[in-house]
Parts: C-alpha cells; sequence; structure tokens
C-alpha cells in the first residue's frame, strides 16, 4: 500500500537520502555522513533528522547511527521508485548520460504527480533496474532482491558481472564508463593488495587499478548465475 504523499521537500530528499545509504549499508548512517551527503553543516541535519524521529520516520538515538523505520521506509520507497524511474526515463528517451541523469532526476522528482510517475512506468515497460543498475521498486513498493557482492568480497580470478554501480559523483561515473565499467560489464578482479589500498580488475582484458573505497561502489555476480 501507497503511503499518504504529505511530506515536506527536505523530508522525501533526507529518505531517499538514508535508504540510498541502507541499501549499501544495513548498519545505517551517521549524522554528519548524512550531513555530507545532504550538503548542509551536521547541526543542520541533526535538527531534521529530530524532526523526522518525531514523525516516526526514522530511529535515532543521540551518539547512534539513524535508520528508517517501517513508515519511513515505506516513504522512502515511494521517492526511490519516482528518481529511478526518472532517471531512467531521462536516459532512454531525452538522451541524458548516466553520470547526468541523478542530478536531474532531483530536480524533478518532487514536481511530478504520481500519475505521471505511472505513466512514465507504463511508457518504460515497467523497468526493474535505473541506469546504474539500481532496482526500482513496482507501484506496490515491491523491490526485487539482488547481490550484495562487491568487488571488495568477490573471489579472485572469477568471471563476474556487473550489475550496480553506486549513483556518486558524476566524474566517478564518467571514469567508469571510460574504462568500460558498466552494468552489464563481464569483470575479473585480479589483485586486492592491502598495502597500496588498490583493487586490480580486469575488464575487457585491460588491467584497471581503482582505490578500494570505489571497489565498494561495485556490485557483482558471478558470470554463470
Amino acid at each position: 500500500m501507497k503511503p499518504k504523499r504529505e511530506l515536506t521537500t527536505m523530508t522525501e530528499d533526507y529518505l531517499r537520502a538514508i535508504y540510498s545509504v541502507e541499501e549499501w549499508d544495513d548498519d545505517g548512517v551517521g549524522v554528519t555522513d548524512l550531513a555530507n551527503i545532504m550538503g548542509v553543516v551536521p547541526s543542520t541535519a541533526s535538527e531534521n533528522v529530530r524532526k523526522l524521529r518525531e514523525n516516526g520516520l526514522v530511529d535515532h538515538q543521540p551518539y547512534g547511527r539513524v535508520r528508517l523505520t517501517k513508515q519511513g521506509r515505506l516513504e522512502a520507497v515511494q521517492m526511490v521508485r519516482r528518481h529511478r524511474l526518472l532517471e531512467t526515463f531521462l536516459q532512454q528517451h531525452l538522451g541524458f548520460s548516466w553520470d547526468e541523469v541523478h542530478e536531474e532526476a532531483e530536480e524533478l522528482e518532487h514536481a511530478v504527480s504520481e500519475r505521471f510517475i505511472d505513466k512514465i512506468d507504463e511508457v518504460l515497460g515497467n523497468p526493474v533496474l535505473d541506469p546504474h543498475g539500481d532496482p526500482i521498486p513496482n507501484k506496490d513498493g515491491v523491490i526485487e532482491p539482488t547481490s550484495t557482492m562487491t568487488v571488495l568480497t568477490a573471489e579472485l580470478d572469477t568471471d563476474l558481472t556487473v550489475l550496480r554501480i553506486r549513483d556518486g559523483k558524476p566524474e566517478v561515473l564518467r571514469l567508469f564508463e571510460s574504462r568500460g565499467l558498466l552494468p552489464g560489464s563481464r569483470i575479473r578482479v585480479i589483485d586486492r593488495s592491502s598495502g597500496t589500498g588498490l583493487i586490480s580488475l580486469e575488464i575487457n582484458g585491460e588491467r584497471v587499478d581503482l582505490p578500494e573505497a570505489l571497489g565498494a561502489t561495485i556490485r557483482v555476480r558471478p558470470a554463470h548465475e
């Protein structure tokens, strides 16, 4: 069942941001990290989290991490659906690149109606993945399960398929694209050296070295699955 859409823009932005972190890290998000994501000072983030908590949308104790409640998750999933359908529409029908769609969708997601979103879903053929490989919730808020394995945890020298790439900074997405690292790409992890802080991948027969922090943003599954 869809929640009633009577939330402020601030609330919607925070819920989607927290959800996006929880997708990649079940441990929730710290207030300082959330402030960085939202582009505000920690005191502002802390005050907004307090408001979310008072409205029953997040759980948060002083100095603890912020997590969505059941109601908060219901609301967040609808925002995620809107955002990812808009990203997909922008890429497939308006020619935006995958490193541009996130910011454009953020501008649009608060302005369009549910009817508009449902029509986009229909026009796109009810897609289940956005341009970054992120799962798109359906109209009922159901999300297809996906692999939680990243290139940091995958077996070495095994054929892998890239499933998802976290839609972070546009320059990082452009770097990945320039190296052929996209959802659907076949890769191998050939080295993980803790001493250098780098992870080495084989992409299209070429070696690509990435910082471990970027490796955590790439989810994969064995290619034979």
